[in-house]
């Protein structure tokens, strides 16, 4: 030793010196990063020269599943960690895998603390997000940094290659988390300002339909949404703005108005072409015949579109002639095209309006032509009401049949409206014609007699009845003269005198005899009296034996000719 120290001119402290020195140099070189050169690759280790005094070995299982598929062979230089110097056998410890992730964290380092994008391939779902593989550092990617909108399935994105940014790291607990997100937001954010810079009001641009909703649709512009309100659709009225936009359709529009300061965008589409209503009086004429398509029906009417650019619109009481007609649905069906009658051009509301109902000849300018007052006629109910029926008369005229006039006895009416139905063949008989009113009133009960009328003819004015009294009340008697008969005697007509008017002395199902002193035919009812018939004896005993002239009193005369008719 001490010849060749002699021979290098180096002394024994200097010879310490250098051997501490190169022993620290390879201890700082501990726990990092080192070139190095593969020498050997045996059973289960590969083995790495790095220029220190031993070489170091690797797992075999860090370059691949076997020896027979590594990816590294003899000769190869490879970044190494050097994990530990002078192990238990003198060894020194390496792993490249430790090498590539600490290489990787220096890296995912860098771009974290400037912001730049990193590469990494979503490898699987988990709770939460997905785990991302970053040069083989696994990285956290949360559900709400995957994309600025909801995505629905996320298998589309596994095993691929996407950017991503860095939002936290943490190396000390292997935490990294990544935003995909925040690219789109950065992105959409330079588009946004450049899309901003270049548009004003009136710029025609094209975009792609977000969102529909009732009141209109989103248009998604590059970088910025605006709205397009359902008025600005179409020229036409629509019910909904999905009746001619699709979701995610790509469609031009107009900028209708533009705030710079909340970057709030309208937007119209109907105004990329001219307002066919300036056309409207070129192409329409009142009073003349047009071809439309029913768009939809409602209990106001029906809704037409013609030539595809015009509303128009059929009122209710337009359909048809009837005075009530069905329902607009049971007449005209939607997308059926029919021929209609131009009747108004209304320019405050833009809409035309129709009536189908003029192109037939009003039923009601030939109805007296056909019918008369008194006249019979089968026919069919269409429809029941609580207060009678309506039968079909005349091609779109109907006429109704008042419950009241369904029976003479007016407690049979109701049961006879329930028993009738629609579609039921009934005769009726004309009671009035009025064509002003629009309105045919008909009668069942009048094709029978009138009981009453029958009764009268029977048993004329001045007729002697006798009934049964059926109700007593402070005005007078209600007597049964017949089944379904009654009549009626006032309390001043219960007696000639006024102190034998008493009501009292009547009672409940007597029989008693009056006479009939009127009717009235439009309330149906029979006047009775009794005191009339104590006029009509006084005056024929009068007249038999002597007036009140001869000096004896009426009631000796009367008391005289009783009882000349008892003993005769």
């Amino acid at each position: 030793m001490s010849k060749v120290l002699e021979n290098n001119n180096i002394s024994n402290n200097e010879y310490e010196d250098l051997i501490a020195k190169s022993l620290n140099s390879e201890k700082s070189k501990e726990k990092c990063i080192v070139e190095g050169k593969v020498i050997a690759i045996e059973n289960d280790v590969v083995i790495v020269d790095i220029g220190l005094k031993s070489e170091g070995r690797i797992p075999i299982s860090e370059f691949g599943r076997s020896s027979q598929n590594l990816d590294v062979q003899i000769g190869d230089s490879i970044k190494v960690f050097i994990d530990k110097l002078d192990g238990l056998n003198g060894e020194t410890k390496l792993s490249r895998e430790k090498a590539v992730k600490q290489a990787a964290w220096n890296k995912l380092q860098d771009s974290f603390d400037n912001k730049t994008f990193v590469t990494g391939i979503p490898t699987n779902k988990v709770k939460g997000g997905m785990s991302v593989d970053l040069e083989g550092v696994t990285a956290f990617l949360p559900g709400s940094q995957i994309d600025p909108r909801q995505i629905a399935d996320t298998k589309d994105l596994l095993n691929k290659p996407l950017d991503f940014l860095i939002l936290k790291m943490d190396k000390y607990r292997g935490n990294i988390v990544v935003s995909r997100k925040a690219i789109s937001d950065i992105e959409l954010k330079e588009q946004r300002q450049k899309l901003l810079s270049n548009i004003s009001e009136g710029s025609i641009i094209e975009g792609k339909i977000k969102n529909i909703t009732d009141y209109g649709a989103f248009i998604d512009l590059g970088g910025i949404d605006g709205l397009v309100h359902v008025t600005d659709i179409s020229w036409r009225k629509i019910n909904h703005p999905s009746d001619v936009l699709n979701l995610g359709d790509k469609v031009k529009v107009k900028i209708l108005k533009f705030d710079q300061e909340i970057t709030r965008l309208s937007l119209g589409i109907k105004q990329l072409t001219d307002d066919p209503w300036e056309k409207v009086n070129e192409l329409f004429k009142v009073d003349e015949n047009y071809e439309g398509e029913v768009f939809a029906t409602s209990d106001l009417g029906v809704s037409l579109s013609l030539k595809n650019e015009y509303d128009g619109f059929i009122q209710t009481n337009e359909l048809s002639w009837l005075k009530k007609p069905p329902h607009p649905s049971k007449i005209l069906q939607t997308n059926e095209k029919i021929t209609i009658k131009l009747v108004e051009i209304n320019d405050e509301k833009r809409k035309l309006y129709f009536s189908l109902k003029q192109l037939k000849e009003n039923p009601w300018e030939k109805i007296k032509d056909t019918f008369k007052v008194g006249d019979v006629i089968e026919t069919t109910i269409v429809n029941k009401v609580d207060f009678g029926v309506f039968v079909k008369v005349l091609d779109e005229i109907d006429g109704m049949v008042h419950i009241s006039d369904l029976s003479w006895d007016e407690l049979e009416c109701s049961t006879l409206l329930n028993n009738y139905k629609k579609g039921d063949k009934v005769s009726v008989k004309i009671l009035d014609i009025d064509t002003d009113k629009e309105r045919i009133s008909l009668g069942i009960k009048h094709l029978v007699l009138d009981p009453i009328q029958e009764f009268i003819s029977k048993n004329p004015i001045k007729s002697i009845v006798s009934g049964k009294i059926k109700s007593i009340d402070e005005k007078g008697l209600s007597i049964e003269l017949e089944k379904n008969i009654s009549g009626y005697i006032k309390k001043t007509n219960l007696a000639k005198e006024r102190l034998e008017q008493k009501i009292d002395r009547f009672a409940i199902n007597e029989m008693i005899d009056s006479m009939i002193i009127s009717y009235d035919d439009k309330l149906r009812k029979i006047n009775l009296s009794i005191k009339e018939i104590e006029i009509d004896e006084e005056k024929k005993v009068l007249s038999k034996y002597g007036s009140s002239d001869s000096g004896a009193s009426l009631g000796d005369i009367l008391g005289d000719a009783l009882n000349k008719k008892k003993s005769e």
